[in-house]
């Protein structure tokens, strides 16, 4: 299968769910190119954008499973750029 590269822009509304993203987003490292954390600490809130390449199914497992965690939501973009063949 192909892979792609795009970005994965998380937001988290309830920053006491930061332990469980991070451990999901753990999981997917293989993924992750780069990633990048903004806190609002005075709105309890956090943004974090990652740049991925992967397979389209593994990029969105990633965010199913972190749509799946209260207070937190996910979005992918994939580029039409297909990198190298698994």
């Amino acid at each position: 299968m192909e892979k792609r590269i795009g970005t994965v822009t998380i937001l988290i509304s309830n920053r006491a769910q930061a332990a469980q993203v991070n451990t999901i987003v753990s999981t997917f490292s293989d993924i992750i190119l780069c990633r990048q954390g903004l806190p609002f600490h005075d709105r309890d809130i956090a943004v974090i954008s990652l740049i991925v390449e992967g397979t389209p199914d593994r990029i969105n497992a990633l965010t199913g499973r972190l749509g799946r965690v209260a207070d937190v939501e996910s979005k992918a973009v994939l580029t039409n750029i297909k990198s190298k063949e698994i």
